[in-house]
């Protein structure tokens, strides 16, 4: 009788334990059911079982089927681009995507070297259709600069290239840009037009008074109040993605100063290096009780056609930042930048009169013309 009794406890005990002892990774509880640990399970179901199998990370799932109520991008392992390796726990990723479960796209060719990749929140204007929705307090702008909070917003990435290299990889120099010389405007009777870029400086002050009277707006010297004296910068980018800062420049709006405001413009964009900018106008009006206006005429070889706009940089830049500036305080929401008169001239690559080599940024004209974007002619045929 004793035997009996020990092997229907020895039958029992074997009844109720957890298949292959949960392989370690989890506790036998009832009914014999293992309670895996965190991230451990059994295939594709992630069931219990034995807790033999890893279970990857999980993140937003770049394609999915919506739900009854509509929802999608839901949670997903390896976010749907990727194949779980059950031993290691790690996502083995499809082409193009990166990162803890997959979670990121990757840069072309990692941008060859001559670039940064950067999510689409973090890249520059006009990266997403925010960048040119109206402002909600100040709608007359026409494009601003917006967080981008999609649902992607920390997965999808791109190249931001450095200067002088461009395609999606930034694996080619850039050439030079220049007018077509062969181009013919519609009226030739018509003189041509160079581009001009309009500044609008408003003191802070007056867009909290707007209804101030004259003695509150100006100094009593005619100076526009809160910013004479103090110091900005003008930054320029040319079409070859070079980024260049000007010296500081000291505001000036009183009368006997003005003329030389506008020639400390002039000279500081055309003291950029590497002739960026070789012919500048400068030209402006302080007759307005709140705002001084400044017009830059684009009229250099090298700045034919369509620029970027200028940025005023005009936020304080003290000890270890350069160029070194007080700033000065400008009414927010006012777009202080824009393009008043397009230019008649063009831009294109080696001036549409050559070809470029994209491994030197070097144009190779047609013949008959010369130049470094081939604007030049060098014969009549």
């Amino acid at each position: 009788m004793f035997k009996y009794i020990v092997l229907a406890l020895f039958v029992a005990k074997a009844l109720a334990g957890c298949d292959n002892q949960c392989s370690g990774h989890g506790t036998c509880g009832l009914n014999s059911k293992c309670l895996c640990y965190d991230n451990w399970g059994l295939g594709l179901s992630h069931d219990s079982g034995d807790c033999s199998d890893r279970i990857c990370p999980y993140e937003f799932a770049w394609v999915d089927t919506p739900d009854k109520k509509g929802l999608f991008h839901k949670y997903a392992e390896c976010a749907g681009r990727g194949i779980c390796n059950r031993g290691t726990g790690d996502c083995e990723c499809f082409p193009g995507y990166e990162g803890k479960a997959c979670a990121r796209t990757t840069c072309p060719n990692d941008c060859s070297g001559h670039g940064r990749c950067e999510y689409i929140n973090n890249l520059g204007y006009a990266a997403t259709p925010f960048d040119y929705k109206q402002g909600e307090f100040a709608p007359q702008e026409p494009y601003s600069k917006f967080n981008y909070n999609g649902w992607d917003k920390g997965k999808i990435r791109g190249c931001v290239c450095d200067p002088e290299y461009g395609d999606v990889d930034c694996s080619k120099r850039m050439c030079p840009y220049g007018t077509d010389i062969m181009d013919h405007r519609v009226n030739m009777q018509q003189a041509q037009k160079y581009q001009v870029q309009n500044i609008v400086f408003m003191p802070y002050q007056n867009y909290l008074v707007p209804g101030a009277s004259q003695t509150n707006q100006l100094n009593g010297d005619g100076s526009t109040w809160g910013l004479d004296g103090k110091t900005f910068a003008l930054t320029f980018k040319s079409k070859l993605n070079e980024t260049f800062t000007t010296r500081p420049i000291v505001f000036r709006s009183k009368q006997a100063g003005f003329h030389q405001f506008l020639a400390n413009i002039q000279n500081a964009l055309l003291e950029l290096p590497n002739r960026v900018i070789d012919s500048v106008q400068v030209q402006g009006s302080s007759d307005h009780l709140d705002q001084v206006m400044v017009n830059i005429t684009f009229v250099g070889d090298h700045v034919q056609g369509p620029q970027n706009l200028l940025t005023v940089k005009h936020i304080v830049c003290s000890d270890g930042c350069t160029p070194k500036l007080t700033g000065v305080e400008l009414s927010p929401g006012l777009q202080n930048v824009t393009q008043v008169v397009p230019a008649d001239f063009n831009s294109f690559e080696c001036g549409r009169r050559g070809k470029c080599d994209y491994q030197t940024g070097i144009c190779t004209c047609f013949e008959g013309y010369t130049g470094l974007a081939c604007n030049t002619i060098t014969a009549l045929v």
